[in-house]
């Protein structure tokens, strides 16, 4: 099984400064959210209309997470 690890590093002086810590938190949180709206939304319809998007309930997690952070 293969592990996935994003690690993105800064350079410079603000690299820590509390307000690039505070963007990335709120970049962090807007796309999780996006992540959990695009669950429900897609959790709540139905087989057929799943099919008809060219879904499977097995793929709701996958494009949920495409949609909010892309590609894997």
């Amino acid at each position: 099984m293969a592990a996935v690890d994003n690690m993105t590093t800064r350079k410079g002086a603000l690299a820590f400064s509390p307000r690039a810590v505070f963007d990335e938190l709120k970049g962090k949180i807007a796309r999780y959210r996006l992540y959990r709206q695009t669950m429900n939304e897609l959790s709540t319809l139905s087989g057929r209309e799943l099919a008809d998007l060219g879904l499977s309930r097995s793929m709701l997690r996958s494009v949920a997470y495409e949609a909010a952070y892309g590609t894997k």
